[in-house]
């Protein structure tokens, strides 16, 4: 029908029962004037209609009504092209981004291009089904299970996503990948090296040519802490006068880190200074690559090629030494020293200061050790 407003307004209205339940919806407004005919907007989208377009359009919407859909939410529904998986995955990115630190955005940017973009980028983010995410998990499920897990999660919230936008009908086929993948991979990647081979590894990796990555790995054995933070180690954050390793929150692991910091025991102040000697006085990181940019993680990884274990294992071999060698420092310190989320009750309990000075007593007692210079 027509509605004539007392203004002199005039637009079209459908009326239609919606299960058992009279609606007026209202059209659009009516076109009057002369005018070329632009054949790229939608029908449903057109804010003015010709008495032909606003019947074609009352058609359209009785027919949703008689298929038991909502009409006014069919009018409703955002109908721009399906994009393409790479699209969805930015799109997703700038949802999640305010909730990520840096480190996770630029986590997720990298898996997206070694793994998921290559295979899938162009493919329309309603077509991925299980098995085209299988085919790129399968050759790594095994030879590098934690980055497996990480492709699979980091695609599945991208296609979780596309459903919420309406992109794609169904959620991520999780069940699906359970069958076809199998058993979650278990064990294999974080193995940790046993505690009293640490000293004799040190010592072989001290004896050959130095390198940054060498390097690198020494400071992160000695100050447990993990590749990402090591890496990421800027010169500003180190208080040589006190001692300290100051980690900001947004090069720790996890959205809701704190800054942390780290004593630096002998060994590592050493390892700080032959550092010093590869870098320029520009370069902004402690371990810099030879552009002056970040190392990446195969540059520590690497110098454990021809071993079964891995560099973050090294926190493992840590935390058995402190319960065998250190059992009076209690447990809550040696968590802090790998930067465990420890109560605020349990830190007061020692007092702040001497919670920080049993910390340092721990790693500057493993830097000796490391260094088989133990009483």
């Amino acid at each position: 029908m027509l509605l004539v407003k007392p203004t002199g307004g005039r637009s079209w209205v459908l009326r239609v029962q919606v299960n058992g339940v009279r609606r007026d919806i209202g059209l659009g407004g009516v076109e009057t004037e002369a005018r070329p005919i632009v054949d790229d907007i939608p029908l449903e989208k057109k804010r003015v209609l010709t008495l032909a377009e606003a019947r074609d359009k009352s058609a359209w919407l009785r027919k949703m009504a008689k298929a038991g859909r909502d009409p006014i939410l069919e009018q409703q529904r955002d109908r721009t092209p399906i994009p393409t998986f790479r699209d969805a995955a930015k799109a997703a990115r700038a949802a999640k981004e305010p909730d990520w630190s840096p480190r996770t955005a630029k986590a997720f940017d990298n898996t997206m291009r070694d793994y998921v973009y290559p295979a899938i980028g162009s493919v329309s983010v309603d077509q991925i089904d299980g098995q085209i995410i299988e085919a790129i998990l399968r050759p790594i499920w095994h030879s590098k299970p934690e980055a497996a897990q990480k492709v699979r999660q980091r695609i599945c919230m991208v296609l979780n996503f596309a459903q919420a936008k309406r992109w794609r009908a169904i959620a991520a086929p999780s069940e699906a990948l359970s069958i076809l993948l199998g058993d979650k991979p278990q064990g294999g990647n974080l193995p940790a090296m046993p505690f009293e081979e640490v000293p004799a590894f040190i010592a072989k990796i001290r004896s050959e040519t130095e390198t940054v990555g060498r390097l690198a790995l020494q400071y992160l054995i000695l100050t447990v802490a993990r590749s990402g933070e090591v890496r990421a180690a800027e010169k500003k954050q180190v208080d040589a006068d006190k001692k300290v390793w100051n980690r900001p929150a947004e090069i720790m692991k996890g959205k809701n880190a704190k800054p942390h910091s780290v004593t630096l025991n002998a060994p590592a102040l050493e390892v700080l200074e032959r550092a010093d000697t590869y870098a320029s006085a520009d370069d902004r990181f402690i371990f810099s690559g030879k552009r002056g940019d970040m190392i990446s993680d195969m540059t520590i990884s690497k110098v454990m090629a021809d071993l079964p274990y891995v560099p973050h294992g090294f926190r493992s071999s840590f935390r058995d030494w402190a319960a065998e060698k250190m059992p009076h420092i209690p447990d809550p310190v040696a968590e802090a020293a790998l930067a465990h989320v420890v109560s605020d009750k349990v830190v007061k309990a020692y007092k702040r200061t001497a919670f920080l000075e049993m910390r340092r007593e721990l790693l500057d007692a493993w830097g000796a050790f490391c260094m088989g210079t133990a009483n």
